[in-house]
C-alpha cells in the first residue's frame, strides 16, 4: 500500500483527534486525554499557533500523525524539533512508514536550521525504544520528565514573587 505523508490541514482534525483517543489508550493515558479539535485547531492553525503537524494517509483514510514544535537545548545551543506525538495504527506499523514519518521531520528540522529532534518514549514501549535506537536515537536516564499543569499552574499565577 503506498503512503502519503502530508501537512496536517483544519479539515483532517476530527480523524486525528480519533488517533489521538487510540494513541492514548495505547499509553494506557485515557484519562489524560482532553485535547479537542477547538484547541488542536488553535495550536496548529490560531494566531497563536505553536505547533506543526503532518498526517499519513493510506489511501484516503488517515493512518497516524505526528505533532512537533520548535525546541532549544541551552546547554548544547541546538535549535531543534520537540516531537509532541507520533502515531501510526496498528496494522499499518513494520512497514517502513515511520522510519519515512521521522525522515520527513527530519527535513523539516533541516529546512528550518535545526539540528535535533527530541522525544520522549514510556519505559514500558520496547518496541519503540529500539525502533528509535535502530534510527540512532540516544537516551538519557539521568533526566525526569516533569511538568507544572492544572491546579499547581494556577498556584504559580497567583503567588506572591
Amino acid at each position: 500500500m503506498s503512503f502519503e505523508i502530508r501537512e496536517i490541514q483544519p479539515v483532517d482534525l476530527p480523524a486525528v483527534m480519533e488517533l489521538l483517543q487510540e494513541f492514548a489508550e495505547f499509553e494506557q493515558l485515557s484519562e489524560y486525554c482532553t485535547a479537542t479539535v477547538e484547541s488542536f485547531a488553535a495550536a496548529l492553525f490560531g494566531e497563536n499557533k505553536i505547533a506543526d503537524g503532518l498526517v499519513f494517509d493510506a489511501g484516503g483514510r488517515l493512518c497516524g500523525y505526528a505533532i512537533f514544535q520548535p525546541h532549544f537545548s541551552s546547554f548544547r545551543g541546538e535549535r531543534g524539533l520537540y516531537l509532541e506525538d507520533i502515531y501510526i495504527k496498528q496494522e499499518f506499523r513494520g512497514g517502513g512508514l515511520g522510519r519515512r514519518a521521522i525522515s520527513q521531520i527530519a527535513k523539516i528540522a533541516a529546512a528550518r536550521g535545526f539540528e535535533r529532534i527530541d522525544f520522549q518514549v514510556l519505559n514500558w514501549n520496547t518496541t519503540a525504544i529500539d525502533f528509535y535506537r535502530r534510527l540512532g536515537a540516544e537516551s538519557n536516564v539521568d533526566e525526569t520528565h516533569f511538568k507544572i499543569h492544572g491546579e499547581a499552574f494556577r498556584k504559580l499565577l497567583v503567588a506572591d514573587n
